[in-house]
């Protein structure tokens, strides 16, 4: 079974999120097609502080507080195992400080800290999990550098895990 982290950018679409919604329709469309292959689909936490962030830009009120409804609806539902994807927990303290110990040269490199919690929960992932394969959604969204970060983390964690078996 595949692991799939999701990210902020596909949480803004399925959930319709205004301005942030431009690929709704790939979204809902690649979201089917992980449930229907059987991914565990994970919903990082700052991915769901993200989300709500933007929610709490929008300027028109009324669509500020159904969307915010509509959101808090999700996730309750993700926390009670009742969603497609789960959530993932609170980080522990002294993992929280080894991220903020590497965050100022990440920072350089162009990642914000919700970028390097993801990082971190796809090593964790793959940690917890060597025989199966783990992916993200938000690969494609980071800067040049953190792209490049992210393969490079990919090329190390690959070469000790266990193939999937073909299907």
């Amino acid at each position: 079974m595949t692991i799939c982290i999701i990210d902020t950018s596909v949480f803004c679409n399925v959930l319709d999120i205004p301005h942030k919604n431009q690929h709704r329709t790939e979204a809902k469309t690649a979201l089917r097609q992980y449930i229907g292959e059987g991914y565990a689909l994970l919903l990082p936490l700052a991915a769901i502080f993200e989300t709500g962030t933007h929610i709490s830009h929008l300027s028109d009120g009324r669509l500020r507080r159904e969307t915010a409804q509509r959101f808090v609806e999700q996730v309750r539902l993700a926390v009670a195992g009742l969603a497609p994807w789960r959530t993932t927990p609170i980080p522990r303290p002294e993992d929280l400080a080894t991220w903020l110990d590497e965050f100022p040269e990440q920072a350089m490199r162009g990642l914000s800290l919700a970028d390097l919690s993801m990082i971190k929960l796809f090593e964790q992932q793959c940690a917890l999990n060597p025989a199966r394969r783990v992916v993200t959604t938000y690969r494609r969204n980071f800067p040049a550098e953190a792209e490049r970060i992210a393969a490079e983390l990919v090329r190390r964690i690959a070469f000790r895990r266990v193939e999937e078996p073909a299907q």
